[in-house]
């Protein structure tokens, strides 16, 4: 086992000036920095929610760790969740305080990917969420047209969202929700909600989950839904520079660059404020009339498995 070169918070902290990752642009002694000067507005995402984190190790590619492993301390808290792909229960870390993240940044997860529900309330998630996935190559600005569109099918529907980069090339728009409100409601209103961005500008925005029917739009990803996770606030990205997950505001959305958002630049942006905790909407009940009309709109990943199947098949016939 390697000596710690430092302990923090009960934790000991090795190997911190290694490379982080290949075109990371920092060190793991910058990850747990950033990490300890972001802790106070990154846990408010992560606490009491099951955490999936994506790691990396020096000469591996980057792999997603569910399950804790038997090596886990015990004072890391974790919850019990039924995975029915693989048919075994995960356990899932609680990642609730200082001394956890540290623990995980000494593992080197640089991603956070917490579900959108609370521990033991799979079926109400806290909030919606639309991810704007944009076209290859410089297509952020698209993505904040595409976000300014989200923000109008919200506004004609009563409601109020926030809007953060994803660290990668796309933004989160993020809707937080009454509790009372079931998963099954959310993913429809979600699928509604996209479906009536689509409408807005279809020649900019599109819901098709096909990538080959995109056609240089805004794929508006309505599938975040029941166990899904999306990336906190604040998490890091295995990006080159090693981008944030960074809130901004909807009149900045223009002029952002989302690769100004990076673990070496964002202490210094925050100062003393939590933008993202300012940012966010008090939980609101969803409309009956868009959760009605998200019920008639098919669920997009399964519709693409349908259309698959049909396309396959009619190549078969057509050859």
């Amino acid at each position: 086992m390697a000596a710690a070169d430092e302990t923090r918070a009960g934790v000991s902290l090795t190997n911190l000036d290694q490379p982080l990752f290949d075109g990371a642009g920092a060190t793991k002694r910058d990850l747990v920095d950033y990490l300890d000067a972001v802790h106070g507005r990154i846990l408010p995402e992560l606490r009491d929610r099951p955490l999936s984190v994506l790691r990396v190790r020096p000469g591996q590619e980057p792999f997603m760790q569910k399950n804790l492993p038997k090596y886990t301390p015990d004072w890391v808290r974790r919850t019990d969740v039924w995975a029915e792909a693989s048919h075994r229960r995960i356990a899932y870390a609680l990642c609730d305080d200082r001394r956890t993240l540290l623990w995980f940044a000494n593992q080197r997860a640089v991603e956070y990917h917490p579900t959108l529900a609370h521990a033991g309330q799979p079926e109400h998630p806290t909030h919606l969420v639309l991810d704007l996935d944009p076209p290859e190559g410089d297509s952020y600005p698209a993505a904040v047209r595409v976000a300014l569109l989200v923000r109008q099918a919200l506004t004609d529907a009563g409601l109020a969202g926030a809007v953060k980069t994803s660290g990668a090339k796309g933004l989160h728009v993020i809707v937080p929700v009454d509790p009372a409100t079931t998963a099954e409601e959310a993913a429809a209103a979600t699928r509604a909600l996209a479906a009536r961005t689509e409408r807005l500008d279809p020649a900019l925005a599109t819901t098709a989950f096909i990538v080959a029917d995109r056609s240089g739009r805004v794929f508006v990803d309505s599938t975040r839904a029941y166990g899904a996770t999306v990336v906190a606030a604040y998490s890091p990205r295995i990006r080159p520079g090693t981008p944030v997950s960074y809130p901004v505001g909807w009149a900045d959305l223009e002029s952002a660059t989302p690769a100004d958002f990076t673990v070496r630049t964002v202490p210094g942006l925050l100062g003393e404020r939590d933008p993202w905790a300012e940012a966010l909407p008090a939980p609101q009940r969803l409309p009956a009339d868009l959760v009605a009309e998200g019920r008639t709109i098919p669920v997009a990943r399964v519709q693409a498995m349908h259309e698959g199947k049909r396309r396959a098949k009619a190549r078969r016939e057509a050859g």
